[in-house]
């Protein structure tokens, strides 16, 4: 069985999805709907944006749930039985999985976007990704970094791959102290708050209000989400686990585990690079992967 898989931010590139705008109608067509929807050009950001730009969370949210969207318009959903979405694509796989319109999909990616934005300057904090060290380790890191502020597991990617959250000087802490825990190689990631956190608290409220205001509906397909690592179609569970997910941490090991265990056997991730490709490897050597980014892949397909 096959799954579509949608990635979150940091996958965003100058340039992305001008290749499909160029050489296909439909995707024209739902990309200049989005300049419309949003009152401003998400496009010329995507195109000809600089990195600076790109990398606004308040861009980069909607820029990255587009060109997901505009490729699933090229390559339909025949045979897909199950989705998921990375943090942010998680919102791209409810609407692939027809759980949310596309315009109120666009919009609430926007408003998220911009939530988060600003409550990472309301409550200033980082990130850090933990490579090769053992699980076995993480409380007892989290514990002593957490001596000096707020910091949880914000992403579990693969193993062997953690994403920590939180207030400056626990993550500096974390990422002083990791070598010693086993760890390969710790590094402070360029983000612009600390996501999947407590810190995203500011956001949690008028996101959830905002998510009120728009029709969910039980999803098509199940959507294996990211706060519980399980599949999910009904409209009360999608609603409950889009505002528990902003401050959560995204079991995305956890929920490729559960999908294969559920007879998942190849995974196409829709969207720009191949970062999706590399975790599923890594999670579970014996799936397949595959991924459409370009107009090239779906020229190479038809």
């Amino acid at each position: 069985m096959k799954a579509f898989v949608f990635p979150g931010q940091g996958s965003q590139y100058c340039g992305m999805g001008k290749d499909i705008f160029d050489n296909f109608p439909v995707a024209r067509s739902m990309m200049e709907k989005a300049n419309e929807l949003l009152g401003f050009s998400i496009t010329d950001i995507m195109f000809s944006g600089n990195e600076e730009e790109l990398r606004q969370t308040k861009h980069t949210q909607p820029a990255i749930f587009l060109h997901s969207m505009a490729l699933t318009a090229l390559l339909g959903r025949t045979d897909i039985t199950m989705t998921a979405g990375h943090s942010l694509g998680e919102y791209t796989a409810l609407c692939f999985a027809g759980a949310i319109g596309f315009d109120d999909a666009l919009r609430i990616v926007a408003k998220r976007g911009e939530l988060m934005q600003n409550a990472g300057k309301q409550n200033p904090g980082t990130m850090a990704a933990i490579i090769g060290m053992p699980d076995s380790s993480l409380e007892g890191l989290l514990a002593e970094a957490g001596e000096d502020g707020i910091i949880q597991a914000a992403n579990f990617n693969s193993p062997g791959q953690i994403v920590l959250s939180g207030e400056i000087a626990a993550v500096k802490k974390a990422v002083a102290l990791a070598p010693s825990k086993g760890a390969r190689m710790a590094k402070e990631l360029v983000v612009s708050g600390a996501f999947h956190s407590p810190l995203m608290k500011p956001a949690e409220q008028e996101l959830s209000a905002a998510l009120e205001k728009i029709d969910i509906r039980p999803a098509e397909i199940p959507v294996c989400m990211n706060a519980i690592a399980r599949p999910v179609t009904t409209a009360v569970e999608i609603r409950k686990n889009l505002i528990l997910q902003l401050t959560s941490s995204v079991l995305w090991a956890q929920s490729i585990q559960a999908m294969v265990e559920s007879g998942i056997t190849e995974f196409v991730e829709i969207g720009p690079q191949k970062v999706l490709q590399g975790l599923i490897k890594r999670i579970n050597t014996s799936v397949n992967t595959k991924g459409f980014d370009s107009a090239k892949d779906i020229q190479s397909l038809i």
